[in-house]
C-alpha cells in the first residue's frame, strides 16, 4: 500500500466495492480495505435483490445467481397463501461468489484491493476526515486520502470515530436469525415464501428464499421488543418455526444480527468523508433489504467524491450532495415505508387471515392488488402509500 491516495474506501461488502468501482472508472487513485481475510465471507444476508436495480450496475451472471425468482407467496397465520406473479424479477444471491466479482471489477478498473486490512481510526485535521490507520498483517500503517468513503457494515465504527451519530434506538432495530438449510423441498423453487402476522414472527415477517429445489435461506426479523417483554430471541423464534414447518431440515450454516430499519434523515457526510450501505443505515425500512440501496449509494458517492475532486473542494458544504442525491433518488421514500411498517405490526393475525381468504385463490395478483384490498380494512395505510405513488413507486 502507498501512503496517500485520491479516495480510500473502507469495507468491501456491495456498497463499498461499487464506491470503489465508479470511483477508479472516473480515474480516481482508489484503494479498498477489506478486514476479513476473505471478501464476502460470512454472508450475512438473505441474498435477494430485484433484477433490474442489478442490472443498473452488473449484468447477472448464473456463477453467482442460484436462484432466479418468479413469484412469491404470502402466508397469513391461518396457512392460506396470496401469490404474487414477478416473472424474472428477483434473484437469489451467491453473496460469497458476488461479493468477490465486485471486488474484482473495482481492481479491473484500477482500484487496489486489500483483504486482512482492519481499519483502527481515522485521520482528522480539525473536523476535516484526512485518511484512516490501518493494522494490515500484523503492520500499522497511516493512509492519506482526500476523501474517505465508510461502507464498514451497521457496525460501522469509522463514521463514529469521526463524529457522526450512527446510533439508532434499540426500539428501532430489528433483530435477524436465518439458517441455510439442506434437506428440504419446495413446491416451487422459483418463488420467495413470506410469512406475516405475530403468530410467525412478532414485529417483523419470516422468509424462505430458495437456492435451489433442496437448499433455502430460512430466516425472520422480529422487533427486540419481543425479547424483552417475553425473553424469547430472534433465533428461539426462528427454531419454532422451523420445528413447525421444516422439521427435517438439516442445517448449514446459520447467522444473527440487527439491522437499523428507523427511516431517519441523517447526516451521511462531512468534511473528507461519505458513509455508504448499511454503516448509513440505508436498509429499506419495510424489507431490511440493503444490497441495492448500499450500491446505489457507493455510485452516487463515487460521482460526488469525482466532482469534489476535480473543484478542489472535499468540504462538508461540498459532500453534501451526497446527502441531497441519495435522499432525492431513495432516501426520500423510507419514512412513508417506515410509517406503512409501524401501521402493519399492529394489525392483528385475523388482519392477514382476512386478507388471505379473500386473495388466495385470485389468480396473476401483484402487490398493488394486494394493496387495494388493505386500504379497505384500514384506510389510514393511504397517506403513506400516496406518498410512495407521488415518488412514483407504483
Amino acid at each position: 500500500m502507498k501512503s496517500a491516495y485520491d479516495v480510500v474506501v473502507v469495507g468491501a461488502g456491495p456498497g463499498g466495492s461499487t464506491a470503489a468501482r465508479f470511483a477508479a472508472e472516473l480515474g480516481l487513485d482508489v484503494l479498498l480495505l477489506e478486514k476479513r481475510q476473505e471478501i464476502g465471507a460470512p454472508v450475512r444476508c438473505a441474498e435477494g435483490i430485484g433484477t433490474q436495480v442489478l442490472r443498473r450496475f452488473i449484468e447477472p451472471d448464473p456463477k453467482w445467481v442460484a436462484q432466479v425468482i418468479n413469484s412469491c407467496r404470502i402466508y397469513a397465520p391461518n396457512g392460506k397463501y396470496i401469490r404474487l406473479e414477478a416473472p424474472g424479477e428477483g434473484l437469489i444471491l451467491e453473496r460469497k461468489i458476488f461479493d468477490r466479482r465486485l471486488a474484482e471489477l473495482a481492481a479491473e478498473k484500477g482500484a487496489t484491493v486489500r483483504c486482512k486490512a482492519r481499519v483502527t481510526g481515522v485521520l482528522q485535521e480539525g473536523e476535516t476526515v484526512t485518511g484512516v490507520t490501518v493494522n494490515a498483517m500484523g503492520q500499522e500503517h497511516r493512509i492519506h486520502a482526500q476523501i474517505v468513503i465508510a461502507a464498514d457494515g451497521v457496525e460501522s465504527q469509522v463514521a463514529r470515530w469521526a463524529g457522526l451519530n450512527t446510533m439508532v434506538k434499540l426500539a428501532e432495530m430489528d433483530v435477524a436469525a436465518q439458517y441455510l438449510v439442506s434437506g428440504i423441498r419446495l413446491e416451487e423453487p422459483d418463488a420467495c415464501w413470506f410469512y406475516v402476522g405475530r403468530a410467525y414472527a412478532p414485529g417483523g415477517y419470516a422468509w424462505v428464499f430458495p437456492k435451489r429445489e433442496n437448499l433455502a435461506n430460512i430466516g425472520l426479523g422480529i422487533t427486540p421488543l419481543h425479547t424483552i417483554k417475553t425473553g424469547e430471541t430472534a433465533l428461539d423464534v426462528l427454531n419454532r418455526f422451523m420445528a413447525k414447518h421444516f422439521p427435517d431440515a438439516s442445517i448449514v450454516s446459520m447467522v444473527v444480527g440487527g439491522i437499523p430499519i428507523d427511516g431517519k434523515t441523517r447526516p451521511i457526510s462531512k468534511s473528507g468523508l461519505m458513509v455508504v450501505g448499511d454503516a448509513a443505515h440505508q436498509a429499506d425500512p419495510m424489507t431490511g433489504g440493503g444490497i441495492a440501496n448500499a450500491m446505489i449509494a457507493g455510485q452516487i458517492a463515487a460521482q460526488v467524491a469525482a466532482k469534489a475532486l476535480r473543484n478542489g473542494d472535499v468540504s462538508a458544504e461540498a459532500l453534501k450532495e451526497y446527502d441531497r442525491r441519495w435522499h432525492k433518488e431513495v432516501g426520500r421514500a423510507f419514512k412513508p415505508l417506515k410509517q406503512i411498517v409501524e401501521e402493519v405490526i399492529e394489525y392483528p393475525d385475523e388482519f392477514f387471515n382476512e386478507l388471505a381468504d379473500q386473495l388466495h385463490d385470485r389468480p396473476r395478483l401483484n402487490l398493488v392488488d394486494v394493496f387495494k384490498i388493505a386500504l379497505r380494512a384500514s384506510p389510514r395505510l393511504m397517506w403513506s402509500l400516496g406518498q410512495l405513488v407521488a415518488m412514483g413507486w407504483f
